[in-house]
């Protein structure tokens, strides 16, 4: 009996669950999971972590002291969310999970090296090594910068919201453990751009623009890890087989399972190291004009930062209207 595309995708692949759903992570039991600020407003929605989120902010209000405002309670307990969905998932993988920073610093260097101190500190606390933890940061200039600082004080960083070589050169050169280039957003935009409906699987956009970027770090031995993420069908992930990881949603997760078949590898370390690559030497100055000169990539950025910071103000008021439900029911108790 042939093997499903899972079982054979995770011979060459390292899998990751992208959700902040636990029950669909003990379903499929990935290597890693990641997280960003739509996908816990989501699970912080369903009445499955209710636990989560109330415990979360009756230890901020512990911890806020009797004199705190709700804002500092909400505030405090919104710093802290995230890695508590996180620890929970760290008692199901044997891996990584990515947490992320707060996408409105995303052109703050500082305050971005502060919050992934942070978001460190809270986990170490809990008993969580450092080692498993993924702390993901949008792939500004200043991002990759604040990242750059991260990695060497033995903070591994995931650069997420990645669309460009010129974003992926630079992570590479700033020593980052790990980057998320968005497949399936290059997708979309080229299919907005064109008014195409579809591209065939080896002519997706995003398709091409990981394995240009993973070809690249190969032939150059980069030992910063490629992670495809944002996948819209199948076929882009079947395509990008042999990538060093996948951040794969559930509903693929379970297609892949539930289809036989044979599935090849598509991207090669050996055959890379042999392509005729020409290197860039990547400086602030050639990002920024790259950067400007990529159409795709400066808008699929800005539009990623912006829909992030709308679900952690999501978020925040999730919390506010949780916190103001607890007092209620302490009160009338």
């Amino acid at each position: 009996m042939s093997k499903d595309l899972l079982e054979q995708l995770r011979s060459m692949t390292v899998v990751v669950a992208d959700t902040g759903d636990i029950q669909q992570i003990e379903k499929f039991k990935p290597q890693d999971a990641t997280t960003n600020p739509s996908l816990i407003t989501a699970a912080a929605q369903m009445a499955e972590y209710q636990g989560i989120v109330d415990d979360t902010l009756i230890q901020a209000q512990k911890d806020a002291g009797a004199k705190a405002s709700q804002a500092d309670i909400t505030k405090l307990a919104f710093e802290r969310l995230a890695v508590a969905f996180g620890l929970k998932i760290l008692q199901i993988i044997p891996g990584r999970v990515s947490t992320e920073v707060d996408a409105r610093l995303s052109y703050d260097t500082e305050a971005t090296i502060n919050v992934a101190r942070e978001i460190i500190k809270q986990y170490e606390a809990k008993g969580v090594s450092r080692e498993r933890v993924l702390i993901k940061i949008a792939s500004t200039w200043e991002g990759i910068k604040a990242a750059e600082v991260l990695e060497k004080e033995g903070i591994h960083c995931n650069l997420t919201l990645l669309f460009g070589v010129h974003q992926a050169i630079a992570c590479a050169e700033a020593g980052i453990t790990l980057i998320s280039p968005f497949v399936g957003r290059i997708l979309d935009w080229y299919k907005k751009d064109t008014g195409k409906d579809s591209y065939p699987a080896e002519e997706d956009p995003g398709v091409l623009s990981v394995t240009k970027i993973y070809n690249y770090y190969k032939k150059f031995g980069y030992k910063t890890e490629v992670m495809g993420a944002s996948f819209r069908n199948l076929g882009e992930i079947t395509e990008l087989a042999g990538c060093d990881l996948l951040t794969i949603a559930p509903k693929f997760l379970a297609e892949l399972q539930s289809n036989n078949g044979e599935l090849p590898r598509k991207l090669d370390a050996k055959k890379a190291a042999v392509m005729d690559i020409e290197k860039i030497s990547m400086d602030k100055a050639t990002f920024e004009k790259m950067h400007a000169e990529d159409k795709m990539a400066s808008e699929k950025l800005d539009e990623g930062i912006k829909g992030f910071s709308k679900a952690l103000e999501s978020l925040e008021q999730l919390l506010a209207e949780r916190l103001a439900n607890l007092d209620a029911e302490s009160k009338a108790a």
